[in-house]
């Protein structure tokens, strides 16, 4: 290897181990993971260590397939730390996990890679399905993306480690195992055809939805609502807490937007249209508005809830993907560092908030059970 290779190596190396502790900075920056769901999660992996090791008795463990990645690591970092390291450890992994899977797939798709865009990524990274809590999920779509910049441009190599990594996806969460396989049908199909037989199975896909969406509503339980248009951008993921998570949005979309009409000025509606990155923006958008976001299955003991919400962080790291390409003028970069640090701002004000009324319950509750120990 030549210095100079070396050298750059080196370089790349020190950037992506400065932006994963600049990107795990809000998991330990306030004294608890405001993750919503998180606490389900930590209780299972007590649970789950408690009865293996004896503790229980009369209590059994029942072994799913999928739906318990997260639950899984969690539990075996339970073993060796206390639950505050264990959460935050797991956390952690998840985090880096998805952040950059998701930025694998949008520099493979782009050609490139898009720095400019890891501000973006960060963002969603923290945004609505984190702060719910949906780690399995979260999971599971960082994995699906590490499988897609695999199997982009596919090679026995590729498909090799791909593999694994989907069953890991699954294990993790089966909904976005499914619209990763939909995905990389279709991009192997979609790579064997000409333009116009892809147009047809693009538009065979969206009829394909609208009959899922129909026989939803006519066989099952479900929930659809109009507001599903909103999430069909993705950009709904940086929306928290109250209404000034809107200057976000807004400011997100005006990028977002500067960059669409760079790439139709120098590519052209037509080439654009024609683009794999652009279908796949508008299967998955699609995807987010025409399926309900809540379903329940006959047969199946619990509903699968929050299916768009969910889904349209998908479609955040799609339209990344597709603006990859896109050279932004300086300034158009500059304002998405500036959302970004606007973003991270309210986030870390509104978590401090949070656990500072947590910490008020908290002595409240020691106060009421042992009020002696307080006088």
């Amino acid at each position: 290897m030549t210095p100079s290779k070396i050298k750059e190596w080196t370089g790349a190396w020190r950037r992506y181990v400065l932006l994963s502790l600049l990107l795990l900075a809000p998991i330990y920056w306030q004294p608890r993971i405001q993750g919503g769901d998180l606490s389900s999660h930590l209780n299972n992996a007590w649970l789950t260590h408690w009865i293996e090791t004896g503790g229980s008795d009369g209590l059994l463990l029942v072994h799913r397939s999928t739906n318990v990645l997260f639950d899984l690591l969690l539990a075996g970092l339970f073993q060796i730390f206390n639950a505050e390291f264990a959460q935050r450890i797991a956390v952690s992994i998840a985090v880096l996990t998805f952040a950059w899977g998701a930025f694998a797939f949008v520099s493979v798709v782009a050609g490139r890679r898009p720095w400019h865009l890891f501000s973006c990524i960060a963002m969603f990274a923290y945004g609505w399905v984190f702060h719910m809590g949906f780690f399995n999920f979260y999971l599971s779509l960082g994995l699906c993306f590490w499988v897609l910049s695999l199997t982009w441009e596919a090679t026995p190599r590729r498909i090799a480690l791909a593999v694994p990594l989907g069953l890991l996806a699954y294990v993790a969460h089966a909904l976005p195992f499914l619209w990763m396989a939909v995905l990389v049908a279709y991009l192997f199909v979609a790579r064997r055809v000409s333009q116009r037989v892809r147009a047809d199975v693009t538009a065979a896909s969206l009829l394909l939805m609208l009959g899922i969406h129909l026989w939803a509503g006519g066989t099952a339980i479900h929930l659809w609502s109009p507001l599903a248009s909103g999430l069909s951008t993705g950009s709904d993921q940086a929306w928290l807490f109250d209404g000034k998570y809107y200057l976000v949005l807004i400011g997100l979309l005006v990028a977002w937007g500067l960059m669409f009409l760079e790439m139709l000025h120098s590519s052209g509606a037509r080439r654009i249209a024609s683009s794999l990155p652009f279908q796949i923006c508008i299967l998955s958008a699609m995807g987010v508005l025409l399926l309900p976001t809540t379903i329940l299955i006959p047969g199946l003991n619990h509903a699968l809830v929050y299916i768009a919400e969910r889904m349209s962080l998908g479609v955040a790291i799609c339209v990344c993907a597709f603006l990859g390409p896109v050279q932004p003028h300086p300034r158009i970069r500059f304002g998405l560092l500036l959302v970004a640090l606007v973003f991270f701002g309210f986030l870390y004000g509104d978590e401090r908030k949070l656990n500072s009324y947590e910490d008020q319950q908290q002595d409240t509750v020691a106060q009421a059970a042992f009020p002696a120990i307080h006088q």
